[in-house]
C-alpha cells in the first residue's frame, strides 16, 4: 500500500503559483484539485509519469477522509481500485489534473476572492 505520491513537476510549479496567491499548502490545494478534477470528470484522464515535483503523504491528503475519497474516485472511474491504484496512481492523476483545472479557473475569476465569491455563490460553472 502506498502511503506517498510525487506530483509533475508542472503540478509543482502550480502549487507554487496557488500558494502565493491564496496562501493555502500544499496537501489543501490538493484536496480542492481532486474535487475540481472529480467536478469535470472526463472519460479518460492523460498519465503524467513525471514525478519530479511534491511530495505528498497520504494521510495528509486524504486523512481520517480516505475511504471517502476512494468512493468517490471509484465511483468517477466506475471501478474499484486495489489500494496500491488508489493511492498513488488515482490520486496523482486527480491531483495534476484539478490542479490545471485549478490555476486556469483562478485566472479566469481574476483573483482569489473573486474565485470563492463564485464558487459560494453558485455562480457561473467553476
Amino acid at each position: 500500500m502506498g502511503f506517498r505520491l510525487r506530483t509533475s513537476e508542472k503540478t509543482k510549479d502550480i502549487f507554487e503559483e496557488l500558494t502565493n496567491q491564496t496562501h493555502l499548502k500544499p496537501f489543501a490545494l490538493a484536496k480542492i484539485a481532486i474535487s475540481l478534477s472529480l467536478k469535470e470528470y472526463e472519460k479518460e484522464i492523460d498519465y503524467d509519469d513525471d514525478q519530479d515535483g511534491l511530495e505528498l503523504h497520504r494521510q495528509t491528503v486524504t486523512g481520517d477522509k480516505d475511504l471517502i475519497f476512494k468512493s468517490m474516485i471509484e465511483t468517477i472511474e466506475n471501478k474499484q481500485l486495489t489500494e496500491d491504484e488508489f493511492y498513488p496512481d488515482f490520486v496523482k492523476k486527480h491531483i495534476d489534473r484539478g490542479a490545471v483545472i485549478f490555476i486556469n479557473k483562478l485566472r479566469y475569476s481574476g483573483n482569489y476572492e473573486r474565485f470563492i465569491k463564485k464558487i459560494l455563490s453558485g455562480e457561473g460553472s467553476i
